[in-house]
């Protein structure tokens, strides 16, 4: 569904060329200080302009419209809009009859019975990251911890000189990059999670992984552990707590006072300028087809501060 959460709780709602998007936040401490120019720093990391980023520029101005009074928070549903402006709903009309290779229109059609909302991907689309980035600014307020994510590789390159390049590359050619962000939580308490089902790595993993164009998560040493014998893997401890991270912050599903460090893949972007191969249902046989609209040729660029977000919301509901 398109609700997270039992403590700390987030619903999304909204399209990408409707009318708005946004979130409703239940949960949230009272007497929090909050206003509309908080959202902004995390807002502009989301902010499209850079290379690799879509054309497609919105103000998105948070609307606050319930949950505050006289600036601080009172403890009810805390209600946040964006209203969407810079839309282009006929760049979106071919994937009617042809859905887009690597995208969400063609499962989309058979679970909605073609009753979704086609624009832009409707409330698939990554522009539904903008009201969970907002979720991540209000948990935030919340924690004593720190969280921190940044892009740590585009492509198959890890050495950030070579990206621009990389994504110059990709956008002449029609085509788009997948990216690696690392995200790390500081200040964490020992002692949070449960084992099983609501463990740390679970809950992260499974709002990350709601993130649009995320195909992977890894904690700690992750896929690499696999390589490493137990006397290397292993965090040795000390008076207080482990010594070295190879876990990523978490034993047994439970944070264990370290820094929490996981690490999330995005996929190539699946709208892409490069002609594919691809059925037209409209006329029930192959054909070609060429994305138009504007689009990111990297989501991982923006990723970052969406990841943040959805750790914090996380921690938000543990703590």
């Amino acid at each position: 569904m398109n609700r997270f959460g039992n403590k700390f709780c987030i619903s999304l709602f909204g399209e990408s060329h409707g009318p708005a998007v946004g979130v409703v936040i239940d949960g949230v401490k009272p007497g929090l200080p909050l206003s509309e120019a908080d959202f902004e720093p995390d807002l502009a990391r989301r902010r499209s302009g850079a290379t690799g980023t879509t054309t497609r520029q919105e103000t998105d101005v948070p609307e606050i419209l319930s949950g505050v009074y006289e600036g601080r928070t009172t403890g009810a549903p805390l209600a946040i809009l964006f209203r969407n402006g810079n839309t282009r709903p006929g760049d979106y009309e071919a994937f009617k009859a042809m859905p887009r290779p690597g995208h969400a229109d063609y499962v989309a059609g058979i679970k909605f019975d073609g009753f979704q909302d086609p624009r832009g991907g409707g409330h698939f689309s990554g522009r539904l990251t903008l009201p969970l980035v907002a979720a991540g600014v209000v948990a935030k307020k919340m924690l004593s911890c720190t969280a921190s994510a940044k892009v740590v590789a585009i492509g198959d390159a890890e050495d950030a000189s070579e990206w621009e390049s990389l994504l110059n590359q990709a956008i002449v050619e029609g085509d788009s990059l997948g990216g690696i962000v690392e995200c790390r939580v500081s200040g964490v308490p020992a002692g949070l999670g449960e084992p099983f089902f609501d463990s740390v790595e679970s809950l992260l993993s499974h709002l990350v992984f709601a993130i649009p164009g995320v195909r992977g998560v890894e904690f700690g040493d992750g896929f690499a552990a696999a390589r490493l014998r137990g006397s290397e893997h292993n965090d040795p401890l000390g008076a207080d707590g482990p010594v070295t991270n190879h876990a990523g912050g978490v034993n047994g599903g439970i944070s264990n006072g370290a820094e929490i460090v996981f690490r999330v893949a995005f996929k190539p972007t699946s709208s892409i300028r490069k002609p594919q191969e691809t059925w037209n249902r409209a006329e029930d046989r192959p054909g070609t087809l060429v994305c138009p609209g504007r689009h990111d040729a990297c989501i991982a660029l923006r990723g970052a501060v969406v990841v943040e977000a959805a750790a914090a919301i996380v921690l938000a509901g543990l703590i």
